[in-house]
Formats: structure tokens, sequence, C-alpha cells
């Protein structure tokens, strides 16, 4: 139970003027006002009345209480505590000013709001996947059961099992016209899709790797040959997600689509692509001699003589380009418009000393496939404008993390430009597990304000926690992810604080989605909505779970107003099980809510029984 304001709670709370949280109910009502009483529905009291209505409240058996105006016939309880009869509830508090304050009162613990439209065999085999999902060595070996089951079953009749049971619970189809059902039934509760082609290229498989060097710039790289087999699977992909991004504008207007980048690119190539950022980033740390954060003229001067051989007039030149308004310092942001994958080479052709920049730096062919990367990402977001269905980039490993929020800065500033757009098309996604996030969504959003296009970010925890550490182990450098779960909600709650307080200070049209199971997060960001005036349908924060988990959040959500989503991955199953077994394999917070998503639906499903036999 969340008890959510909407102009002053915390200072009804804090004077314990009306409203207190109780242990044993939903709350109290303090003894301190005087002839406090429960009038019936629709009855609203007058200026100037000292009283607290509640609409729609089933109280405690152990209190009875007289309904409607204040007279001879109530009597003054000296406690009183309730419970909701719904999962939303209204409360006016009417001070002796005549002020009416408006408290939200959302229950994310009532069943038939979560499951109320399921029918009775969808809650029993909801109850079967999330009780496998509780199984651990099933779930951490499902790829090898999987295996087994097709080696001894065959596999259709593997992929028929797979199909009717988790693919049913946490998939919304197989292709566009399959998941219509799935979309509109979602509609009618309130709730918008995020359709996702849930199928990823995580692999590397599309390159062959040898020990030969090359002599000519950029200097000494392992000879690659990359195989065009998978750049023709990437142009397969672009139809895919323009059909996706179609079925969004003719099934959910100004709805949202979700894409991953090593769907459209080589997973290497993205790899070589942001180790080339990384070290460009590594160069202006050296350049920032004191460690201020910013690079003064003299500091590059000294700098770039010390580390590339060139004359003065192209010394003078990139000055000029970094710093044009002539501020006599660069900062990252300025430094990063120049040091881009794809123009390294114009730099690096003058060093003086083979350094890890110059091994980074892209081949010829290297640029033509980013190239050919960043026009498939193009296709997609211009479709995507034109269709007015928003854009949602997936995140990933960090070892392709720097070469996809490139790209998606690339389109943030085209397509979330101020001068064509009133709302961004273009979301990027943080994980709020890795160290380095909040330092990077102060840079973002930075970025945004000084190149004039919409800010737009979609939150979530991580997906890849034991790769990360694994990967992180294993090549000898500390790991990227934050060493507990708690530091994670901090980072998570702290980021939703930081972009809505930057929004309500700066009137600013940024907009956040909030993906999360986490319920205390979720309520955090509802008071803090509440706290700074934004309203539950305010564009500014929309809230996305997962399609088939934690409906009791969604669907709450959603039929109270709030800008409620479910991500819906599509695609064939042989697809789209390997990107939902790594969810449950690295999402704690999916495992971790099983008990609680088979208790809701065997509530459900007693209240339905007891119906039936009740008739």
């Amino acid at each position: 139970m969340s008890l959510i304001r909407n102009g002053a709670l915390r200072k009804i709370t804090k004077n314990k003027d009306f409203f207190t949280r109780s242990k044993s109910a939903a709350a109290t009502l303090s003894p301190a006002l005087p002839g406090t009483h429960i009038p019936t529905e629709g009855y609203f009291p007058p200026n100037g009345a000292h009283y607290f209505p509640l609409h729609g409240v089933t109280f405690n058996s152990n209190y009875r209480i007289s309904l409607g105006p204040i007279g001879p016939s109530c009597r003054d309880v000296s406690k009183r505590e309730f419970s909701l009869s719904a999962n939303f509830a209204e409360s006016y508090v009417a001070h002796k000013d005549g002020e009416q304050e408006k408290l939200h009162v959302l229950d994310f613990d009532d069943p038939t709001s979560a499951h109320g439209s399921k029918t009775i065999p969808d809650l029993l085999k909801a109850m079967l996947v999330f009780a496998c999902c509780q199984i651990k060595p099933l779930v951490n070996n499902a790829e090898a059961v999987l295996s087994l089951s097709e080696k001894i079953l065959g596999a259709t009749i593997t992929r028929s099992i797979v199909k009717s049971t988790f693919f049913d619970q946490f998939c919304g189809g197989e292709d566009e016209k399959g998941i219509r059902p799935a979309i509109n039934s979602l509609r009618k509760s309130g709730i918008g899709g995020i359709l996702d082609y849930a199928a990823e290229n995580e692999g590397e498989n599309g390159i062959t790797g040898s020990d030969e060097i090359i002599s000519n710039p950029p200097y000494n790289q392992p000879a690659r040959v990359y195989d065009y087999k998978s750049e023709s699977e990437c142009d397969r992909h672009v139809e895919v997600f323009l059909s996706c991004i179609r079925a969004v504008r003719d099934v959910s207007p100004n709805g949202f689509a979700a894409l991953k980048v090593t769907a459209l690119g080589n997973p290497l190539l993205l790899e070589r692509m942001s180790t080339a950022i990384t070290e460009a980033k590594n160069l202006f740390s050296k350049f920032d001699i004191d460690g201020d954060g910013v690079i003064s003229r003299e500091e590059f001067e000294k700098c770039y003589r010390y580390y590339f051989n060139d004359d003065d007039e192209k010394l003078l030149h990139l000055i000029k380009m970094l710093d044009p308004e002539d501020s006599g310092t660069v900062d990252y942001i300025e430094w990063s418009k120049l040091l881009t994958p794809c123009d390294l080479h114009s730099v690096t052709s003058s060093c003086r000393e083979v350094g890890p920049l110059a091994l980074a730096t892209p081949s010829e062919e290297e640029i033509c496939l980013i190239k050919a990367m960043r026009s498939r990402l193009f296709t997609l977001a211009e479709e995507a404008s034109e269709s007015g269905t928003r854009l949602l980039i997936d995140a990933e490993q960090t070892k392709f993390q720097p070469a996809i929020d490139n790209l998606v800065l690339e389109l943030q500033q085209k397509f979330n430009s101020t001068n064509i757009t009133d709302m961004p098309i273009i979301f990027n996604t943080y994980q709020c597990y890795l160290k380095d996030t909040p330092d990077r969504i102060k840079i973002d959003l930075e970025r945004s304000e000084r190149q004039s296009y919409h800010f737009a970010a979609k939150l979530v925890r991580g997906a890849y926690m034991m790769s990360e550490r694994a990967r992180a182990k294993e090549m000898g450098y500390p790991s990227p992810v934050r060493d507990t779960a708690d530091d994670t909600h901090t980072c998570y709650d702290h980021s939703i604080e930081y972009l809505l307080q930057h929004k309500a200070q700066n009137h600013s049209k940024l907009e956040i989605m909030c993906a999360t199971h986490n319920q205390s997060s979720i309520e955090k960001a509802i008071g803090l909505m509440d706290e700074l005036g934004i309203s539950p349908n305010d564009s500014a924060v929309h809230f996305a779970q997962l399609y088939g988990m934690t409906d009791n959040l969604t669907y709450t959500l959603g039929g109270n107003g709030f800008r409620a989503y479910k991500y819906v991955p599509y695609g064939q199953v042989n697809e789209v099980m390997p990107y939902l077994m790594r969810r449950a394999q690295e999402n704690s917070d999916m495992l971790g809510n099983a008990p609680k998503e088979i208790s809701m639906l065997y509530r459900e499903l007693k209240r339905r029984v007891a119906k039936m036999y009740s008739v």
C-alpha cells in the first residue's frame, strides 16, 4: 500500500493533523480532529467544515462508524483504522479556510486488479511458470535442459511445450499479427505496449581474426575479415524493426518500439568502436593535466605537441574547432564532438608513437561498416519520427555501450531537436548498476541543453551483472558494476530524483521511462511526482514492466491514470527464448518476485473459485 499525496500530504503527516501510517491497516485517522466522520459517497463537505471524508472505504469491524454529515447521530471514535475496498481511493481534506487537498492511495497488493482479466486456465499456467522460475537449477541450466529435451522429445515437441507455457506467459506473439490481441488487451486496462523484437546478436561469429599485422595507418592492427553474411542479417533486421515501428503506429499510436543496436551491427565492430571512444576519453584525461575537468589552451598546446607531430597551423585549426567561442577552455562535451570514431584517423595519423588510441582507430573498412550501421539506425529513426512512434534504444554490455551511446546521441541531436519536435523521439537507456551512470546522465543532460535537443532516458537497474563481473575478472580490470544491490537501488532512485527535480526547476521537456519491477522505486517516483506537481498522466514520467511479470504494478498504475507500459517481446520461439533465459538468470528482481506472483495468482484463483460456488 502506498499513500501518495497530491498537494500537501507531507504537511499533513508532519503535523499529524489528519493522517498517520498504521502497521495494522492502511492508515489511522488522528483523534486530534474533532467531529471526524465518514460521509456517504458523493457527499462533499461545505467550505469551512472540519472533517475528513473518505469515499469507497470499508472500516475495520472492530469499530462502528456512523455515516453521513455531522449531526446528533454521529459518534466520536478515538481511533479509526481502515482498509481500502478498491485499489484506488481519493480523500479530501478540508481546512478551516476551505482549502481542499487531494490524496492518492494506490494498492499494489490487490490480486483482482492484477489478474482479474485472466481466465482460470491462464491463472493455473502462470502459477506453473512462476513455480518453475523458483527452481534455480532449472533456471541456471535452462539452455542445457532445452537442448536435452530436443534430443529426447525432438525440437517440434520441445518448442511446442515452451510456446504454450513460458513463451505465452512472457511474450506477446511471434509476429506483428500475433501480438495484436495482447496489445489490445493491455489497452483496455489503460496500459500501453512497448514492442520489442527480441532477437539479438551477442556472438562474435561474424568476424574471423588472424595474427597478421598491417603496416599502413591506422597502425599495427590485427587484420580482420568481416563476414558480410552478418551485414545481410543486419539489413534483414532493419525490415523487422520497420515492421515493429509501423505496428506501434497502427496498434498503439504515440507508443514505443524497442530495439537493440547489436541487431543492426556486428558486435565486434561495436566493441572496436567502443574501444576507440574510450581511448579518446582517456586522451582527454591525459590532456587535463590539473584534473579540473577542463583543458586550458596551454594544457592543450603542451600535450598536443608532446603526443602529435603537426605544424602550428593544424594545431590552431584544432583549437578553433574545439573552442569556437574562444573561451580558453575545452570540456569533455566539446572534446567528444571532434574525436568521434570516424574522425580519429585524421588525428592519429600524426601520432609520434603508436599508442592505445592509434591502435583503437578504426580502419577504412571499419569506418564503412560503422557508417552502414549508422545508416540503418537513421532509417529506423526517420520512420519512427514520421510514424509518431518513440524508440527506446536498449543498453547492452559495457564493451558495446560507448559505441551505442555515441550512435544514440547522434540520433537524439537530429530527431529530438527542439526545432522540429515538442517531444523526444529517441530514448537512451542508463543501467543504474554501473558505477559511472550518474556522471553519464549529468553529461548527457548538459549536452542536450547545449545542443538544443530533448533529453530522454529509460532507467533500468541492469541485466548483465554476472557477465560484466566475470569479464572484468578475466581481463583484470575493476568491475564496472556496483558492489551491492542497495547501491544500485540508491543510484536508481537518486537518478530519477535528479532528473525530475531538474525538469521542475528548469521547466524542461525531458522525459524518463522508469523501467523497473521494484515497487519501492515506483512509490518513491510517484511521491516525487506529486511533490513537484507532476500529474500522473504527464508525459514526463512513464512506467514499464516486462510482459507477464509484476502485473500488480502495471495494472494498478494503468488503472489509475499513470502512463504505464508493458515491454512486449515478440519473435519466433527459438529467437526469443535465449533473450528470456538471460533475463531470468541475471535479473534478481524477477526471480525474487516469483513467490509473490504465485501468492497473488493463488488469491485471485481462490476468489474466483469461491465466487463460482457461491452462485
